[in-house]
């Protein structure tokens, strides 16, 4: 059985020595290396042969190694490319990832990063070096499509999305996931991963607002036996448990800025220290944050750091809300009623009825898809047969998508009709607030989201409400 090909690299470099480190570093490790002084001597070897991956300095005599990956771009092919530059900042990051990077590097160049982050883009481990390199069936198995199956909809909004995803899977950039609390944020983030060369690896997610502020640290970098009381045995962190996979940090707005000051660091030198390490670990992970957040309004009141909002945001991806895609409900309903009965062992799945569908249409959906599948569920359970009716959905009245003229009549007084309908206020007043804000989370099922949107208060507002109840915190 005649031994696999290596990878076949190009190295663009005009500076001798550092071109002579670059190419020994790489035939070290097995590949098949060539170079290039120039845009154009690069671009001729690229049109005359195919490479696995493209390895450029940001500045070169004629151009830029932008220029290349435009080109590359323009040409529909498909190497990876690397960038290396001596100016390192949050702009040309940005720069290089938008031109079609899969990664870049600042100079000096640190030898053990750009082994890694080579092997990474050719989707090997680093440690497997001039070895064999994964066997073929796992080169070329096809990854999962899960997730993506799961964004349900023919919407514009939701084409763009998808589109987005496939876009942004094959490269290192990182993604900002926008959107309102229950529009899928997550889904899109495993979408990317499962998409991406490392779906094979690990895919953490991590709610940043959920973590005790003094966890923060021992939680995303780990600690090592005896770093703090209660510290019997090392234990990995977030970082590290998606060594190879994708890091995605939910509700990445919500860390205080002490953290964000650390997670830059890792962010920016692929590396963490856990605590009572006496040094740091490198770590080769892809990071992707998401918000609810208007994360630049946050930056400019000074409580979210504008160097890691560069960092997180170079590639953004908006996830619309459901009322703003209303067209895709009967699918996206029909894909959790589905999920539902496969989950219950039942065959065939409910279905919603025709009435039920159009009433659903009216709603305004507060809490978005995730309200939509906790009102399935619910509903399922109380039709009891195989058709959801209008009566099973328990919609609360006062949030339907078409109560327009509702707020009109509300706004032009009529005497009249309000001195027949007043009624004598209670006389408890406090007592009867809580009993109709007990009414409306029950009608929520206790969704903060949802209840919050319905009463106009915020999710810490509605926290604060639901303790001073007694009752729980619900789902957002």
């Amino acid at each position: 059985m005649s031994a696999p090909t290596p990878p076949r690299l190009l190295v663009v470099d005009d500076e001798p020595d550092l071109r002579t480190l670059y190419e020994l570093t790489l035939l070290r490790e097995g590949y098949d290396v060539e170079s290039a002084e120039t845009v154009e001597e690069a671009w001729a070897a690229l049109q005359s042969r195919r490479f696995q991956l493209l390895i450029t300095d940001m500045r070169l005599p004629d151009g830029t190694g932008l220029d290349l990956l435009r080109r590359l771009e323009d040409a529909g092919r498909g190497e990876k490319g690397i960038v290396i530059t001596a100016y390192g900042s949050a702009e040309n990051a940005v720069e290089a990832l938008k031109a079609g990077a899969y990664d870049y590097l600042t100079k000096p160049v640190d030898l053990r990063q750009f082994r890694a982050v080579v092997a990474s883009a050719l989707g090997r481990t680093p440690s497997d070096g001039a070895r064999a390199a994964r066997p073929a069936e796992a080169r070329h198995a096809l990854p999962p499509r899960r997730a993506l199956d799961r964004m349900v909809g023919d919407s514009v909004a939701l084409q763009q999305v998808r589109s987005l995803v496939g876009k942004v899977a094959r490269s290192m950039a990182p993604v900002l996931v926008h959107g309102e609390s229950g529009t899928g944020k997550e889904l899109v983030a495993r979408a990317i991963h499962e998409l991406s060369p490392r779906h094979a690896m690990p895919f953490v997610a991590v709610n940043c607002g959920a973590i005790p502020e003094t966890l923060l640290e021992a939680e995303f970098f780990g600690y090592r036996r005896g770093a703090f009381t209660g510290a019997v045995e090392d234990r990995e962190g977030f970082f590290q448990a998606a060594q190879g996979g994708t890091l995605f940090l939910d509700e990445i707005g919500d860390l205080p800025l002490a953290m964000q000051s650390k997670l830059l660091r890792a962010v920016q030198e692929r590396a963490v220290r856990p605590l009572g390490a006496p040094a740091e670990l490198a770590v080769n992970v892809r990071i992707v944050s998401a918000t609810h957040k208007d994360l630049a309004a946050e930056v400019h009141a000074g409580r979210f750091r504008q160097d890691l909002f560069y960092r997180l945001n170079v590639i953004e991806i908006v996830v619309p809300p459901l009322r703003e895609r209303l067209g895709d409900l009967p699918a996206i309903a029909a894909a959790v009623l589905e999920r539902i009965a496969g989950d219950a062992g039942v065959s065939p799945p409910p279905v919603l009825s025709a009435e039920a569908l159009a009433h659903l249409s009216r709603y305004a959906f507060p809490g978005n898809v995730r309200e939509l599948e906790n009102l399935l569920h619910r509903a399922v359970t109380l039709a009891g047969g195989s058709v959801v009716e209008c009566r099973d959905l328990g919609l609360p009245e006062v949030a339907f998508a078409d109560s327009a003229h509702l707020d009109l009549e509300m706004a032009v007084p009529d005497p009249g009709r309000a001195a027949a309908t007043e009624v004598p206020l209670p006389s408890d007043l406090a007592a009867y607030l809580d009993q109709v804000e007990r009414e409306i989370l029950e009608r929520h099922r206790y969704n903060r989201t949802a209840a919050g949107a319905s009463l106009g208060l915020s999710l810490r507002q509605m926290r604060y409400r639901m303790a001073r109840l007694g009752i729980g915190s619900g789902d957002d």
